[in-house]
């Protein structure tokens, strides 16, 4: 379950580690890291969107089972109220603005090339689509240009067929296209690939003669002589110099995954649609088994789908999708290593305490012949780091750690430090995340079955997302962290010699964005990391360029000032973000406040002697954040524009991030172990009673709303509203009602299982009915296609109301609609009938 950020705000890119050495002897081993994961993907501009995006649980803008019409009308009606739409001659926002992707920053997509020539020399090459070309380009030589594929489509035995994504070989001989892709899950699609040889400009079907069968993904060799690809859940390496196919398994299906994740470690672990990871040499691949034999099945029915087989029946859809206490699928690592040495799978099962109903969390190569694998328990507050051999496939357990009262995220951001004695690497090594006083921070472990690290970063703050990059030449390493305030991101870095050579010490700390100014950041680094892609996203308008890191940072070039968006919003009147902290009580535990931050959004033309109602945008779930200083154009200054009305949200307990709280520390966050539901509400309820205090505040007008676990949040906090009355509206989309309902790997992690903690699962869910009756009306709406928060949730939630003679309340249905609610114009609806809705909550007519 990912957080829900507003509408408005924009989409951003995943960084890529990046490796770079020195010397001339330890070139042979750098290439091979260099290339392993060399891949880069260049995604044409037609199917990228430089648009603003929703993150809901699961943010696709089609249906999970077919495509979306594309001819669905689009209805961008909006509630009329009586303001002026112009204020000292500047247009007021309003919501069709917004969907029109008129605020929408500009982005250059830049992919960065991990080339074996940038071992000696990083020429920050990259690839970009230019017009109707693929060119690659290098930072530092103007001159320098290779053309990829001068065009956005191909003919291919008559049809002609369109781009979607181009992945160049590591060594840029080669290319993947990608056409006719049909969305899957979060992730995951099936489309056809082809090979496109560079030079001779010949286009053909990985699956050699086959035009018509479809993948589910593939990989590059770090050598470029190899792809691996997934076809019907099993894995086949096919050899481009000769064009033979080796089938390396052959019994996937529908229930048995091969190098693909089911859709329960495809939503929660990976974050990825393939989980099969070539050794840094090429000679062997490691990949998983997933066995959802003993998973239960979910029925989906779809309804209103164009090309039924039966146009006057639904259709169905089964998934294996593991509730909360229900089997997990069984997970193998399985290493393949030539078709005469066959296949071998890993004993961690057998090794581990944990024994074979746990989770694989993370696998990555740290030598060509060991791998790194960390498991977890069901619950996540047991965690072993295993070394696999490759060769023999044994494993060795390595560390054990045990979460007391909290819980193990998932990283995934290993990065491997081979052994170079000339400049101080006695052995090979590896950079991890480590937990420190509850905090994500970064370690050094050298040799790599070091039970104990160098520790690099501690403090109440967060390291986000492990390592950036690391550069071998001046072995920094690179990393964004919450450091100067939870709301911000900043870049920084560490030195690992220094780090070595003084490891009773935590390294200082090195500014690489100017952290004495408000703002949030991210960055990509070239292939020697010498080079950054600095993204400033906000709070002011978004820009990009690039700096030179072994120049003091000096700028190179402006890829992106964003004038235009600039100037277009010097035509709007748009609310203003606040940025505030709120105190939410006093800490049992510690006696400290409890102190969060908050965004208040104020109308247009505000009037501190009138009396506003109040929104409270919510989303709340475990380590989430929806309050940051990102810029955005949101749905609640288009709330705050439209209804002459103030919006607030508050991260309170639960909420990731927090570095408020000296005495409360990381139990801000985790404090919400075993029993979600409890603190938030709480937190919201308190928050909404200050703000009914203020002299500017129409007490009798809050509302609350929210999507997904906000959805939850949002009904949870109307059932624990039954002393103070503050709120009076509720807008609840695609909401949890019942956690046994939700799948068991995001679940358990924060909620152990149903048979360990019976009365926590009973008292997170929506379960006393009582107090919704006092609510002056409320509204829940969700996709009867969802297959994340399944549309059983609201209907339970339904058949309680019922049971409990509860009626005011409106409920809309959203035929084969997803979780993100946009199958046949849906989201443009949902979005219209919310504010509507609320139009008619502020405006009495619910009284």
């Amino acid at each position: 379950m990912t957080p829900l950020p507003e509408k408005g705000i924009p989409f951003n890119g995943n960084r890529q580690p990046m490796r770079y050495y020195k010397q001339a002897v330890f070139i042979g081993v750098l290439a091979a890291v260099l290339l392993w994961g060399s891949t880069s993907l260049i995604t044409s501009i037609a199917y990228l969107r430089q648009t603003t995006q929703i993150k809901s649980l699961l943010p696709l803008s089609h249906s999970q089972f077919r495509s979306a019409d594309p001819s669905a009308p689009v209805h961008v009606a909006e509630p009329k109220y009586p303001l002026s739409q112009t204020i000292d001659s500047k247009i007021r926002l309003n919501y069709s603005l917004i969907r029109e992707n008129t605020f929408a920053p500009s982005t250059k997509q830049v992919q960065w090339i991990k080339e074996p020539t940038s071992i000696l020399n990083d020429k920050g090459t990259y690839v970009l689509k230019d017009d109707n070309e693929y060119l690659i380009k290098s930072i530092v030589d103007e001159d320098y240009q290779i053309s990829l594929f001068n065009d956005t489509s191909f003919v291919y035995g008559g049809i002609e067929y369109d781009i979607e994504s181009l992945v160049a070989s590591p060594d840029l001989s080669k290319a993947v296209l990608r056409t006719n892709a049909t969305h899957n899950w979060r992730w995951s699609t099936f489309a056809l690939y082809w090979v496109l040889d560079v030079k001779k400009k010949t286009i053909e079907p990985i699956l050699n003669d086959d035009t018509e069968s479809k993948i589910a993904t593939f990989k590059w060799s770090p050598t470029s002589q190899q792809i691996a690809y997934i076809k019907d859940n099993n894995v086949y390496i096919k050899d481009l110099p000769t064009g033979s196919v080796d089938q390396v398994t052959y019994d996937g299906g529908a229930e048995l995954f091969y190098g693909k994740p089911d859709w329960v470690y495809e939503e929660e672990v990976f974050g990825d649609d393939i989980v099969l990871w070539w050794s840094p040499q090429g000679d062997k691949v490691a990949f998983l088994k997933t066995n959802d034999t003993l998973v239960p099945e979910y029925s989906i029915p779809y309804f209103v789908q164009d090309d039924k087989k039966y146009e006057d029946y639904p259709e169905f859809r089964n998934i294996k999708y593991p509730k909360a206490g229900y089997p997990n699928p069984k997970v193998e690592l399985l290493i393949y290593q030539s078709k005469e040495e066959g296949i071998s799978t890993s004993d961690i099962t057998t090794v581990g305490t944990i024994g074979d109903d746990l989770l694989i969390t993370e696998v990555a190569w740290v030598s060509d012949d060991f791998l790194l694998v960390k498991t977890s328990n069901r619950k996540s507050d047991l965690l072993e780091v295993h070394l696999v051999d490759a060769i023999t496939s044994k494993s060795k357990l390595i560390r054990t750690h045990y979460a007391e009262d909290s819980w193990f995220e998932i990283s995934s951001n290993t990065v491997f430090v081979p052994k170079n004695e000339s400049q101080g690497f006695a052995d090979d090594g590896y950079i991890d995340t480590i937990v420190v006083d509850g905090f994500n921070h970064l370690g050094y472990f050298s040799p790599p079955d070091a039970t104990k690290p160098i520790v690099l970063t501690k403090g109440q703050w967060e390291v986000v997302d492990g390592v950036a990059s690391y550069d071998y030449i001046k072995n920094e390493i690179y990393f964004t962290a919450t450091k100067k305030s939870a709301i911000e991101r900043h870049i920084y870095s560490v030195n690992l010699l220094e780090a070595i050579e003084n490891s009773k010490v935590v390294p200082k700390l090195k500014n690489v964005t100017d952290d004495s100014q408000v703002g949030w950041y991210l960055g990509t680094f070239s292939s020697g990391s010498r080079y950054l892609l600095l993204n400033y996203r906000g709070p002011e308008a978004p820009y990009q360029k690039l700096v030179d890191l072994h120049k003091n940072g000096v700028t190179i070039k402006v890829l992106e000032d964003n004038k235009e968006l600039i100037r277009t919003l010097e035509d709007y009147a748009i609310p203003e973000n606040n940025y505030q902290i709120v105190t939410l009580g006093v800490d049992e535990s510690t006696g400290e406040e409890i102190k969060a931050h908050a965004i208040e959004t104020l109308p247009l033309n505000f009037d501190e002697s009138r009396k506003y109602p109040v929104l409270f945008f919510v989303y709340g779930g475990p380590g989430s954040q929806t309050v940051s200083t990102r810029f955005s154009v949101s749905f609640s200054q288009a709330i705050a524009a439209q209804l002459d009305a103030i919006v607030v949200t508050v991260d309170g307990r639960g909420t990731g991030y927090n570095n408020l709280n000296s005495e409360i520390g990381s139990q801000f966050k985790f404090c919400v172990r075993d029993q979600l539901g409890y603190f938030e509400p709480r937190d919201q309820i308190t928050a909404a009673k200050i703000w009914s205090s203020k002299p500017y505040v129409d007490s009798s007008k809050i509302a609350i709303w929210g999507w997904s676990y906000g959805g939850f949040l949002t009904l949870k906090t109307l059932e624990t509203d039954s002393i103070d009355h503050v709120f009076s509206y509720g807008m609840s989309v695609a909401p949890v009602t019942k956690w046994k309902l939700y799948d068991s790997i995001y679940t358990e992690r924060y909620m152990s299982t149903p048979q360990e903690n019976p009365s926590g699962y009973e008292t997170a869910s929506i379960h006393d009915f009582s107090n919704f009756k006092n609510v002056t009306r409320f509204m829940v709406a969700h996709g009867s296609g969802d297959d994340n928060v399944h549309f059983q949730n609201s209907l339970k939630l339904i058949d309680q109301f019922n049971l409990n003679t509860i009626e005011n309340f409106d409920f809309y249905i959203f035929p084969d609609s997803d979780h993100s609610i946009s199958y046949h114009n849906g989201n443009v609806v949902v979005y219209d009938r919310l504010l509507s809705w609320l139009g008619k909550a502020f405006g009495g007519d619910y009284e």
